[in-house]
């Protein structure tokens, strides 16, 4: 009898052992929040793990989705975790390079420098702590928009000072700018400013729910300062591509266009995940509408890029996302994808400037948009993820609904 109740054990611990093990790593592996639930079927759910980028199959037991508690196999409790439940959404894709009319708000000051006063070389610019980057906004308590305002408003000075407001790095603050006297009578300054940019980039995508547009997945930055241009407004116009200068290592290359027709939308932000705005008329029932990918949803692996790089349409060229990073708070480098299309490389090289904001598409979802083009090895660049562009699309068509809705003050 003590044999048997031996022999007994012995099985029951052989078997009970690995399930405990297995729970034990289910506990350490499954974080306490940061959870996406996708149904696939009514009480089952599919739950991804943000932190690990791992996927665990599970039962949700509860009604409350916040608190889930996740049962192995559907019998054994393992861990209880915050989770947010996600509604697939679908998007047109672009592919199509567009023109770009920023109006800074304020005007950027490019550079700072000396000017040759009564008195010798002065730098009335630097001496009032003035720095390329800064955002001129008012002068004297008048609104800046344009550049010509500044060389007035010191031309007319008549030497006394100026009180400036203006914006660096998200904070506000009064500068106090006492221009100088030159020669030939005039005041100046020694600030070169610029009040608005122009470019191409390429559309991602478009939302036919909320008729915003998102494009490039950076930033436009000024040319001299490398600061990136708040926007007051801006418009989206139709280009064409008429040429290209291919990339090589070490030099990046570039698509050549030119503006063709009227805007199609209004620009209302230019920031780290990219240009959007708003459409002026839906895009309607368009054939290709595609699923946006979750962030824990695209791997490495064949993929393929959407991009206009002729005089025709946008086209699909494959590529292959080589590393996805892990998701962290704040990065905007969150893949590298590289160009393999045979046809795409004879063309252009690789990626070159100009196919920022082309969709990267894989297994029949966007996942996210070409954003840099690596300098010496233009067959590579970085890519956002497409969620992340959604998310600002989104955010920034809840704020226009509520300024409208607002009552006037």
């Amino acid at each position: 009898m003590r044999r048997l109740l031996r022999s007994v054990s012995l099985v029951a611990a052989t078997l009970l052992l690995p399930l405990f093990c297995l729970m034990f790593y289910a506990q350490l592996l499954l974080p306490e929040g940061g959870l996406y639930l996708q149904t696939v079927e009514p009480f089952f759910s599919v739950l991804t793990s943000s932190s690990k980028n791992t996927t665990v199959g599970a039962v949700v037991s509860g009604s409350a989705v916040n608190t889930s508690q996740m049962r192995l196999f559907g019998l054994f409790p393992v861990k209880n975790a915050s989770a947010q439940a996600n509604q697939r959404r679908y998007v047109i894709p672009g592919g199509q390079v567009f023109g770009l009319k920023l109006y800074a708000k304020g005007v950027v000051v490019v550079a700072v420098d000396s000017v040759a006063g009564v008195e010798g070389k002065q730098s009335p610019a630097v001496h009032a702590d003035l720095r390329p980057g800064d955002l001129l906004l008012e002068i004297d308590g008048t609104a800046v928009t344009r550049n010509t305002q500044v060389s007035e408003a010191v031309s007319a000075s008549g030497g006394k000072n100026l009180s400036l407001l203006i914006e660096r790095e998200g904070s506000q603050k009064t500068l106090t700018l006492a221009p100088a006297r030159c020669s030939d009578g005039t005041y100046k300054a020694g600030i070169w400013v610029r009040d608005s940019s122009a470019g191409i980039g390429t559309v991602t995508f478009t939302d036919p729910q909320t008729n915003m547009l998102a494009g490039l997945g950076h930033a436009i930055c000024d040319v001299d300062s490398g600061a990136v241009i708040p926007i007051s407004a801006g418009e989206a116009v139709p280009a064409l591509v008429k040429g290209c200068y291919k990339g090589i290592n070490g030099k990046t290359g570039e698509l050549c266009g030119v503006f063709n027709g009227s805007s199609f939308a209004g620009l209302l932000q230019n920031g780290d995940t990219g240009v959007y705005g708003k459409l002026y008329q839906s895009p309607g029932d368009e054939p290709l509408k595609l699923p946006v990918a979750l962030k824990q949803e695209v791997k490495t692996g064949k993929a393929q890029i959407m991009a206009t790089v002729d005089d025709g349409k946008a086209r699909c060229f494959d590529a292959e996302i080589k590393k996805v990073y892990p998701i962290s708070a704040g990065s905007r480098k969150n893949l590298i994808i590289q160009v393999s299309d045979p046809e795409l490389i004879a063309l252009t090289g690789g990626i070159v400037q100009g196919m920022s904001g082309s969709p990267i598409l894989q297994d029949g979802m966007l996942v996210g948009a070409v954003t840099h083009v690596f300098v010496n090895n233009p067959l590579q660049g970085y890519g956002i993820f497409a969620e992340t562009m959604l998310e600002t699309a989104d955010a920034l068509a809840v704020r226009q609904t509520a300024e409208m809705l607002a009552p006037a003050a």
